[in-house]
């Protein structure tokens, strides 16, 4: 028996048994009776087992014929139900996107007016969610993910460049700095606010600036950027957080760094994921292009806005730890 049966036949096969009769078969596929009548032959000699009996022009399912029609019919409905599902995706004209749950509501979503104004024939769906796209099985063109780069066998390009420091609200900081001028003694009587998820973690920072830990009753953890960033701007600690996540509140200066003793950490994080295949398509390029052009203006604002508040910045060293 052939390692690789005949799709073609047992197509015909198919159509046969789920039809009942071979006029309908070919009708329905297009072709003559007799085209149909020689693959079911020919896949039967391949087989060596009768597939129908032939009764009165009447044809009826043989056992085996039976076990091979419950495969084949279950494979033909799902083969196309997926043409169904891609020829939907391909008339929808949608670009379909997946980003990690803060970055799509505190930097993608503000920004997308212009990209729908650039293409306004183009729909978009974004899941933000924080499981990495399955691009196998899911119908999903691109996944923007804040992190550290490294998914194997896929296209991954880095678009942002962000900073982390320590954050908080201006009257936190006064407040600490009422009680104690020196940065880093502020630090052991601050309450630390801490994104569990994010790249750079309070541990890491700590070690690097040689600081010991303040000993915290109560430390307050969050596994969601936004949520932690709300509870620095409510004065309840300081946050060690994302410039590119918190902009628009270092912009209004309701967010202030706790000292510009300590540089900000330039560190690549966001990145547009995808497999090599999809950069083939036109709604993935003409989003991949705007992307690159709004992370690069963002980027210019940033460093902008960093010196301006007199805050200087240090580019991450390879191999820095719980890092790169």
């Amino acid at each position: 028996m052939p390692l690789n049966p005949n799709l073609n036949s047992l197509a015909y096969f198919e159509a046969v048994a789920r039809t009942g009769r071979v006029t309908l078969a070919a009708a329905e596929l297009g072709v003559s009776t007799a085209a149909v009548s020689q693959q079911l032959k020919q896949l039967e000699e391949q087989w060596g087992v009768r597939l129908f009996r032939r009764q009165d022009r009447r044809l009826t399912l043989t056992l085996d014929g039976e076990m091979l029609f419950q495969t084949t019919t279950a494979a033909f409905r799902m083969i196309r139900g997926a043409r169904s599902a891609v020829l939907r995706q391909r008339d929808s004209r949608q670009l379909n996107l997946r980003s990690s749950p803060s970055f799509a509501v505190r930097w993608l979503t503000p920004r997308l007016k212009h990209f729908l104004e650039l293409n306004p024939e183009w729909g978009v769906r974004v899941d933000a969610s924080p499981d990495f796209s399955d691009f196998e099985t899911e119908i999903m063109d691109l996944d923007l993910r804040y992190g550290s780069g490294n998914w194997a066998g896929l296209h991954a390009e880095c678009v942002i460049r962000d900073y982390v420091l320590p954050m908080c609200s201006p009257a936190y900081r006064d407040m600490l700095a009422a009680a104690e001028a020196d940065p880093v003694r502020q630090l052991a009587q601050a309450r630390l606010i801490h994104s569990v998820k994010a790249l750079y973690q309070w541990d890491v920072w700590l070690a690097v600036h040689g600081i010991e830990a303040p000993d915290q009753q109560a430390p307050l953890r969050f596994d969601r950027s936004s949520m932690a960033i709300q509870l620095a701007l409510d004065g309840m600690g300081i946050v060690l957080e994302s410039v590119t996540l918190a902009l628009d509140e270092l912009q209004s200066g309701a967010l202030v760094p706790l000292s510009t003793d300590f540089a900000a950490v330039e560190f690549p994080a966001c990145w547009a994921v995808c497999p090599d295949r999809h950069l083939n398509r036109r709604i993935v390029r003409l989003f991949l292009d705007w992307l690159r052009e709004a992370a690069a203006g963002f980027q210019e604002v940033a460093q902008q806005r960093l010196t301006g508040l007199g805050c200087p910045i240090r580019i991450a060293a390879a191999g820095e730890p719980g890092l790169l």
